[in-house]
Order: C-alpha cells, then sequence, then structure tokens
C-alpha cells in the first residue's frame, strides 16, 4: 500500500493507494505553521479490515515528526488511534 500527501494552502489529505484503487484518505487543516488538525477519515469499503486508516495516520505521524509539527485528532477514527497506541503520542 503506498501512502501520498496532497497539500493545498492550509489544507490537505493523506491519501492510501494499492493497485490503482483509492483504498482510503485522511484529510487536514493546519492550524498556523506549526499545528495540523485532522477532521476525517475515509476508507473504501473494498478495503475494510486492511488497517488502512491507521497505516495513513502513521505517516501523517512520521510527518509531524519530521516537520517538527503537532496534530490535534478530531477525527474519531485519528483519536481511537492515538488513545490506544502511547508511542505516538509524541506528536500531541
Amino acid at each position: 500500500m503506498q501512502v501520498e500527501q496532497v497539500n493545498h494552502d492550509n489544507k490537505g489529505y493523506f491519501k492510501a493507494t494499492e493497485d490503482n484503487k483509492e483504498a482510503g484518505r485522511m484529510t487536514y487543516s493546519w492550524a498556523g505553521d506549526s499545528r495540523i488538525i485532522i477532521d476525517h477519515t475515509e476508507v473504501n469499503p473494498d478495503f475494510k479490515g486492511k488497517n488502512v486508516g491507521k497505516t495513513i495516520l502513521m505517516e501523517i505521524v512520521n510527518f509531524a515528526r519530521e516537520k517538527n509539527i503537532k496534530i490535534l485528532p478530531l477525527c474519531p477514527f485519528a483519536k481511537s488511534v492515538f488513545d490506544k497506541v502511547e508511542e505516538i503520542r509524541d506528536v500531541l
């Protein structure tokens, strides 16, 4: 599964694809220069149970670490992963 980032000024998303099909995407908005707000996660029903959402979130966590920014997970799915996975909370 491949994950790519698409960023437009103050909004963007990370998109996962497999075999040229979109598996899912997680959208965000910038809050200033040092924080992004994850506001929505959508997974293609064909990819249900393949950890698409978590895969995308881990890419966003890596992005946040590289850019030294913080994440505010307003999306219920993203928040649930942060609640379960302690080792990624350094970006909160």
